[in-house]
């Protein structure tokens, strides 16, 4: 059976994290041409491409607060490729700070959460749009969070932010029509590296709050991109649950 992204050319931002690394090997297996693009750690991303299935996959400085950096990244896609299918804004932060502890939550992390979260997911879609109207059928995969519209998450700024990337996706989703179609896909709580210094009891209170019994996996959430990205061709402007039915519970 034929790979579902043969031929295609995708970008993920924020790719050496949990998530991040996790999709771009799906995309991979799919036959897609990733750029694994990343903030800081060049050898991160060059250690991730080693374990990739076979393609024509690049590495690239992908600073999602850096318009200019996004730009000259614009530009080394269209010289390698000619197009960009995919976009995945993976690229995101936060820290554990207890909502009622608002002192904790200073200025600075304020503002460093939405700027990474929200103008992130601004500049990196406004840099590669022209990449994505050139093929008539490019896709936005905004990685968000059920904390966007529990309000329960890492701290009240990422709450907020995600809201707001929610926000941003039927906004773009109405702009961009039709050549490009935008969707969230909202994770619930993800067994990656970020909550693994928490203690058990907190993990498996977090599991047992979630109708499917378990965290879920950074694979979990690679697949919804998939699917938005190869199956769900007629989809745009939605959000897409990722969260194993938490807020049933």
């Amino acid at each position: 059976m034929a790979a579902m992204l043969q031929d295609k050319v995708a970008l993920v931002t924020g790719a050496t994290g949990g998530i991040g690394a996790q999709i771009v090997s799906r995309l991979a297996q799919e036959g897609a041409s990733v750029v694994v693009g990343y903030n800081s750690s060049r050898q991160a991303a060059e250690a991730l491409v080693s374990t990739l299935a076979p393609g024509d996959h690049m590495v690239a400085e992908a600073a999602v607060t850096d318009s200019g950096c996004l730009a000259r990244l614009a530009g080394q896609i269209g010289q390698r490729f000619g197009r960009l299918d995919i976009l995945v804004n993976c690229a995101g932060i936060t820290r554990f700070v207890p909502h009622p502890d608002l002192d904790s939550l200073d200025d600075a992390l304020i503002d460093r959460i939405l700027s990474v979260n929200v103008r992130g997911v601004i500049a990196a879609t406004r840099a590669m749009r022209p990449l994505l109207d050139r093929t008539g059928n490019g896709i936005v995969v905004n990685i968000s969070s059920i904390a966007g519209v529990t309000a329960m998450g890492s701290n009240i700024a990422y709450c907020a932010s995600k809201a707001a990337v929610d926000n941003l996706t039927k906004s773009l989703a109405r702009a961009l029509a039709p050549k490009i179609r935008v969707v969230s896909v909202s994770p619930g709580v993800v067994d990656t590296d970020f909550i693994k210094g928490r203690d058990e009891s907190w993990r498996d209170e977090q599991a047992s709050r979630t109708p499917l019994g378990r965290l879920g996996t950074p694979d979990d959430v690679a697949e919804a991109v998939l699917a938005a990205a190869a199956q769900l061709r007629f989809a745009t402007g939605v959000i897409i649950p990722v969260d194993g039915g938490r807020p049933l519970a």
